[in-house]
C-alpha cells in the first residue's frame, strides 16, 4: 500500500477566512478609494485573488491592487480567521493512520502559512498559488492519495491528478454542484471526515 498523503484546500475547507478576508478588502477600499463589496467577495472564495480583484478594479490597476491587498493581509486577515469545524480532528485522523497532510491552495504560500501557524494546524507540506487543474501538479508531485475541497475546481484538481476528490459543502458550492463536479464523496463538513476516512482510503485504492 502506498503511503497515505491527504491533500486539503485551505479557504472554507480547513479555515473560515471570510471575516479576515472581508476585513482585508475593506482596508483595500479605504486605501484605494475603489469600492469592493467585501461580503460578496467572500461569498465566492476559491478562484485566484486576481480573478476577484478584476471584478472591482480596472485592468491597469489589478496588479497594484493585488500587491496592496497582500501587503494588508497579515494585519487584517489572520487573527479573525477560525478553523472550520472538524479541521484539526481531520488532520489528526490522517496522522493517526501514519499518513501525511498537504495543503494545496490558490492563496500564495506565505499567507497560507500564516493561517496554519496562527491556528496551529499541523500540515506536512504546503503549496500555494495554484487553482483547478494547476493543483494537480502539486498533488502528483507529493503522491497525494486524495484531495479534499469545497469548490468544484478542487474536484477538477483531483480528477486531473487521477485521485478521488472529496467534497465538503462548507464553501460556495452545494452538495449537488460538488457531486456534479466529480466528487467521489461529499461530506456536510469535516466533522464527518475521521469516521469516513477508512472508507475514503479504500475508495482511493480502488482508483
Amino acid at each position: 500500500m502506498p503511503p497515505l498523503m491527504v491533500g486539503f484546500d485551505l479557504d472554507m475547507t480547513l479555515v473560515d477566512s471570510r471575516p479576515g478576508i472581508a476585513a482585508a478588502y475593506r482596508a483595500l477600499t479605504a486605501r484605494t478609494g475603489v469600492p469592493v463589496d467585501a461580503e460578496l467577495a467572500v461569498s465566492r472564495l476559491g478562484p485566484p485573488l486576481r480573478t476577484e480583484i478584476a471584478h472591482w478594479f480596472p485592468p491597469e490597476r489589478v496588479e497594484e491592487a493585488v500587491t496592496l491587498y497582500r501587503e494588508l493581509y497579515p494585519a487584517y486577515a489572520i487573527t479573525p480567521t477560525l478553523p472550520m469545524p472538524g479541521a484539526e480532528a481531520a488532520i489528526d485522523a490522517v496522522h493517526a493512520r501514519g499518513g501525511r497532510v498537504m495543503v494545496v491552495t490558490s492563496k500564495i504560500g506565505r499567507l497560507a502559512k500564516l493561517h496554519l501557524d496562527h491556528l496551529g494546524l499541523a500540515v506536512d507540506e504546503l503549496t500555494g498559488d495554484l487553482f483547478a487543474e494547476e493543483k494537480a501538479t502539486a498533488l502528483r508531485e507529493h503522491g497525494a492519495t486524495l484531495y479534499v475541497g469545497d469548490h468544484v475546481a478542487d474536484m477538477t484538481a483531483a480528477r486531473t491528478a487521477n485521485i478521488p476528490g472529496v467534497g465538503v459543502a462548507t464553501g460556495p458550492c452545494s452538495t449537488d454542484e460538488l457531486r456534479d463536479g466529480g466528487a467521489h464523496l461529499v461530506l456536510d463538513d469535516l466533522t464527518e471526515f475521521p469516521a469516513a476516512l477508512d472508507r475514503i482510503i479504500r475508495l482511493a485504492l480502488k482508483g
